[in-house]
C-alpha cells in the first residue's frame, strides 16, 4: 500500500512516516519545507532503515500534486499540510484561510481526480471552541474561537459534504488534542524557529538557554492555578493513531471523527513542573496577558477511538518531558 504524506516532514508528519514505514507503507512525502528542514528527511532514513519518496512541493500546486499521482499509484492520503500557529492565525487571518483552504481543497480535487478517495484529515481540538463540559465528546456541538480553528472546522465541513455526495469516500477526521515530546532516538522532535507558538518547545528553548524566559499566558483562567489546562499528547502515541486511522479507512467506508488525547488535563505550570523534575532544571517564567483566541481548559474522551480504531495513548506526562528535551540535547 503506497500512502501519500502532506507535511510529511513536519513535526506529526515526520513521526508519522517512521510509524508507517515501520509498518511496511510505502511512503510518498510532500512538503514545501516552510515549517519543516529537509534534513529530516535523512533521519527518518537512519531511525527506519527504509528509504521514502520525497518531493518538494506546494500542496496548492496542482500540477505538483497531478504529477505525484500520475506517477504513483496511491492507495490513501494523510494531510498534515497547513499553518498551524492558533496566535499567528488572529494576526494573519487571510494567510491562514487562503493556504489551509486552498490546499486542501487542490488536493480532494487531484484525489477525485484520480480515483483515491481514502483520507486521513489531521483536525484539532480547537473545532470544539470553548466547551461546556469536560471531557470533550465528538458528539458535543462545533464552534471556533481562533481562524486558525475556523479553517480546520470549514475543511471538515467540506468533507462530510465530500461524502454526502460519494459514498465512495473513506475518511477519518482525527482531532489532536495537544501534541509534544519526540522520538525516542532523539533524531526528529518540534524544532520550530524563533519563539515558539506552542508551550513544550518554548520550556525547553529557556530549559536550554536558547530563550531567557517562559511567557505564560495569563494566570485568571478558571482552572486548578490560574493558567490554562491542555490534554498533552505524546507525538508517538499521535503518530500511531494514523496507522491505526489508515488501517480503518482501507477496508471501510464512511466518514468520522476521533479525538486522539489522553483523557488527562495538565496546566501550564504542572507542565513546568513535571518539566524541572524529570530533566532536573530550572525553567524560568513569567505571567503576562492572556493571549487572544485561547480557552480555560480542554481535554479529551478518547473512548471512540479506542473502540472503533483499536487506539489508546500509551506514554505519560513524564516521557513527554523528558522525550522533548533529549531532543535538544542530542540536536545541540
Amino acid at each position: 500500500m503506497k500512502i501519500l504524506v502532506t507535511g510529511g516532514l513536519g513535526y506529526i508528519g515526520s513521526h508519522t512516516v517512521v510509524e508507517l514505514l515501520n509498518n511496511d507503507y510505502e511512503v510518498v512525502v510532500i512538503d514545501n519545507l516552510y515549517n519543516s528542514k529537509e534534513e529530516v528527511k535523512d533521519k527518518i532514513k537512519a531511525i527506519t532503515n527504509k528509504d521514502f519518496q520525497f518531493v518538494k512541493g506546494d500542496v496548492c500546486d496542482k500540477n505538483v500534486l497531478e504529477k505525484i499521482f500520475i506517477e504513483n499509484k496511491i492507495d490513501a492520503v494523510i494531510h498534515f499540510a497547513g499553518y498551524k500557529a492558533v496566535g499567528e492565525s488572529v494576526q494573519k487571518p487571510l494567510m491562514y484561510y487562503r493556504n489551509n483552504l486552498d490546499s486542501t481543497l487542490t488536493l480532494l480535487e487531484v484525489m477525485n481526480q484520480y480515483n483515491c478517495k481514502r483520507l486521513v484529515f489531521s483536525s484539532s481540538a480547537t473545532v470544539y471552541g470553548k466547551p461546556a463540559s469536560l471531557p470533550i465528546k465528538e458528539t458535543f456541538p462545533l464552534s471556533t474561537t481562533n481562524p486558525y480553528g475556523t479553517t480546520k472546522l470549514m475543511i471538515e465541513d467540506i468533507l462530510r459534504d465530500i461524502y454526502k455526495s460519494d459514498n465512495d469516500w473513506s475518511i477519518a477526521i482525527l482531532r489532536y488534542f495537544n501534541p509534544v515530546g519526540a522520538h525516542k532516538s532523539g533524531l526528529i522532535g518540534e524544532s520550530p524557529n524563533g519563539i515558539p507558538n506552542n508551550l513544550m518547545p518554548y520550556i525547553v528553548k529557556v530549559a536550554d538557554g536558547e530563550l531567557e524566559c517562559l511567557s505564560v499566558f495569563g494566570d485568571d483562567y478558571d482552572t486548578v492555578d490560574g493558567t490554562g489546562v491542555r490534554d498533552y499528547i505524546h507525538v508517538v502515541d499521535l503518530s500511531l493513531g494514523h496507522i491505526k486511522a489508515i488501517e480503518y479507512i482501507l477496508k471501510n467506508k464512511g466518514i468520522d471523527e476521533y479525538n486522539l488525547g489522553t483523557g488527562n488535563g495538565f496546566s501550564v505550570l504542572q507542565l513546568v513542573k513535571a518539566f524541572e523534575k524529570v530533566n532536573g532544571i530550572k525553567v524560568n517564567y513569567k505571567i503576562t496577558d492572556r493571549r487572544a483566541g485561547d480557552i480555560d481548559a480542554c481535554y479529551a474522551d478518547s473512548s471512540k477511538a479506542k473502540e472503533i480504531l483499536g487506539w489508546e495513548a500509551q506514554k505519560g506526562i513524564d516521557e513527554m518531558c523528558k522525550d522533548a528535551y533529549n531532543f535538544v540535547i542530542k540536536n545541540k
